[in-house]
């Protein structure tokens, strides 16, 4: 049985504040309230989620959520779900988020939209989703015709809501975490220059028009007076082994402010991750390359000539 709430999760919690803006939203049409989960080992901050606009946030703290695992972060959303009896789940499209929502979705009984681009009740309440296709080349519309409702969402889909004084109630929840079957061995941090890559303002990236390894300096240097994060197409990461991560359907989904794509020829598969970037400069010596087609501003030209001319103009007008 479920309720007019709208329980909103996610592990980042950027993007826990940004669902929460659509949450308000629904919970306004349907009349119900909005519901926060916060989990974690020593859970502080709980009181932000109400000025962005939940009315309510259930904490669990509990050791065994320290670190991600999914069955008792499974059990975590489940024990919120059981609470809250919400119309409406939706969840951060992170990689953990995704393997969380799948799991949630099968203990419920009921369906999962999974990296929705727009979401809207219908008439009859239900939630219905827009969904990347064919490698982001199409949308397709698809309804949940099953309660509780669950998307994921990725980052940046939503906007967050102006920060206000509201104040919510802060709910603590036991939670008996059973044990798992998976023993983690080893930790390992990624390193700084693999981290914030979805979450960066400006992003330079590299593709097949870089002939050598060593002239990637040409992106470090023009990605240094921008401040920006470098990043790839998966030939680049994949193939060559020059880098360990790239942007793409397979790799990361990136929205920055300001994409600057050099020597990337622009396939579905890259277009589908660069698809939210709200600025899109190429450059490419191929003036048919679908990169241009896609972008705000186009730079015919050999990235040999260019970055370096770019970078020098840049650093004068940045002075």
């Amino acid at each position: 049985m479920t309720s007019n709430n709208v329980l909103v999760f996610s592990e980042d919690r950027e993007i826990g504040f940004q669902l929460l803006a659509k949450g308000r939203e629904f919970a306004d049409k349907l009349g119900g309230e909005v519901y926060a989960l916060v989990v974690g080992l020593g859970v502080t901050g709980a009181h932000e989620h109400f000025e962005y606009g939940a009315d309510k946030v259930y904490v669990i703290d509990e050791a065994r959520l320290a670190h991600f695992e999914v069955v008792p972060y499974r059990e975590a959303v489940l024990k919120a779900v059981g609470e809250a009896e919400p119309h409406v789940l939706l969840i951060g499209a992170t990689k953990r988020g995704k393997e969380l929502a799948a799991r949630v979705a099968a203990a419920l009984d009921t369906g999962c939209m999974t990296e929705c681009v727009g979401l809207e009740l219908d008439e009859e309440g239900r939630l219905k989703a827009e969904r990347l296709t064919y490698g982001g080349s199409s949308i397709s519309t698809q309804v949940s015709n099953k309660e509780p409702h669950i998307a994921t969402v990725r980052s940046r889909v939503f906007e967050k809501m102006v920060p206000s004084k509201k104040e919510g109630e802060a709910v603590k929840l036991d939670l008996k975490v059973p044990e798992s079957r998976v023993r983690i061995v080893e930790r390992k941090e990624k390193t700084k220059g693999d981290m914030g890559l979805e979450e960066a303002p400006v992003i330079v990236s590299a593709g097949r028009g870089f002939k050598e390894k060593d002239d990637l300096k040409l992106l470090e240097e023009i990605a240094e007076v921008l401040d920006a994060k470098i990043g790839c197409t998966r030939p680049i990461a994949a193939d060559l082994g020059w880098m360990e991560e790239w942007i793409g359907i397979s790799g990361h989904k990136i929205a920055p402010k300001l994409y600057v794509a050099c020597g990337v020829s622009g396939t579905i598969q890259h277009a589908a991750g660069i698809r939210d970037s709200q600025i899109i400069v190429s450059i490419n010596s191929e003036e048919g390359a679908n990169i241009h087609e896609l972008s705000d501003y186009s730079i015919v030209g050999d990235l040999y000539a260019v970055l370096p001319a770019l970078t020098k103009a840049l650093k004068e007008k940045l002075k």
